[in-house]
Order: C-alpha cells, then structure tokens, then sequence
C-alpha cells in the first residue's frame, strides 16, 4: 500500500487497533516496567496494552491519521503513550533502548538487525506476521511482505528463542493458529 492508502485506511477505523496474539497470550513473560516499542503500530492496539501494562510506551508509524487516532484512545484511557511519525525503513534505530518491542503484521527483512541492536540486553521481542503458506486468504499477497517456511527463525538468530510458532498446512486448517508465525525472542544479557 501506498502512503495516501494507509492514510486512508485509518482514517476511516473509528475503534483502537487491538493487540497482536503473540502479545496477548504471553504479557505473563512481560517486565514490570521498562520502555517499549510498538513499531509499525497502526492504530496502537500493541501500544495500548504495553501502556496498561506499565511500561513507558513508544509507537511508531508512518501514518499520522493512525497515530492521531492512538493519540486520542491514549488520552481517553489516561495513558502514557509517546507516537513518532517515521518512515522506519529510512530512519536510524537507537541502540540497546528497549525492554520490549513488538511487530505485528509488519515485515522489512532489512530492518531486523536494526530491531535487535534497539533491544536492551535481556529485552524481549514478540513478533507476529504473515506467512506464504496460508490456509485461507489473509493479509498480504506478495512474497515480499510474506514469511517463507522457518524464515521468522532466521531473520533473529542473535536472540535467544523463548516462544516460537508456525503451524503452517499441517493437520486440520480450519483449527489451531493459521496463516502467521510468532515468535519471541530475548537480547543475550
């Protein structure tokens, strides 16, 4: 999609974006307090539950109408968000800030080093997107934007697993996690 479109796309969503699964299902293995990050976050449903959560939270975007929106969901549940309007695949990281970073439905492959090297030692990322083998059709349809089989694995070999999940084609595709990987990984200490 284009700038003009995401613009478009979120300025016509009224509600918050809601939190990824892989967030969602492990917050359990979140730090009490800490800075996070929700990078590519859209309308900051990520964002929103890492604020709730007590971490000092971040959220980046290249659309403004998102980040206007996550602005006012932020201030309606009285909490401490901080967005940054950014084109994430021309700008610099900082280094060993975060204690968590999150990216869902999000993939630039040239960009995973810069994720880790923004990683605290011990910071955990959860990462969920799409992948190439799908069960049914969702999410992006070009390669480029897709995960190929094990890919998630290898794009964060300088972090330790802790989560990982890809169910692929396998057994009953109408049940279980389909179409995604997740993945959660922490910087060595």
């Amino acid at each position: 999609m284009t700038h003009s479109r995401w613009q478009n796309k979120y300025q016509n969503q009224d509600g918050p974006g809601t939190a990824c699964e892989i967030l969602l299902k492990n917050q359990h293995l979140l730090p009490a307090s800490g800075q996070a990050l929700d990078l590519a976050c859209g309308l900051g449903g990520n964002a929103l539950l890492l604020a709730s959560k007590g971490l000092q939270c971040h959220a980046w975007d290249f659309s403004s109408a998102a980040l206007k929106k996550l602005n006012r969901f932020a201030k309606t549940d009285q909490l401490d968000i901080t967005t940054k309007e950014i084109d994430l695949e021309t700008s610099a990281f900082p280094k060993t800030q975060f204690d968590v970073i999150v990216v869902s439905h999000y993939l630039h492959r040239s960009l995973c080093a810069n994720i880790c090297d923004a990683l605290a030692p011990g910071g955990l990322l959860f990462y969920q997107t799409f992948c190439q083998q799908k069960a049914f059709e969702q999410g992006p349809k070009s390669a480029k934007f897709l995960l190929a089989e094990n890919e998630l694995l290898s794009l964060f070999t300088a972090l330790k697993l802790v989560v990982y999940r890809e169910e692929r084609l396998i057994g009953n595709t109408s049940e279980g996690f389909r179409n995604q990987a997740m993945l959660i990984a922490q910087k060595p200490s």
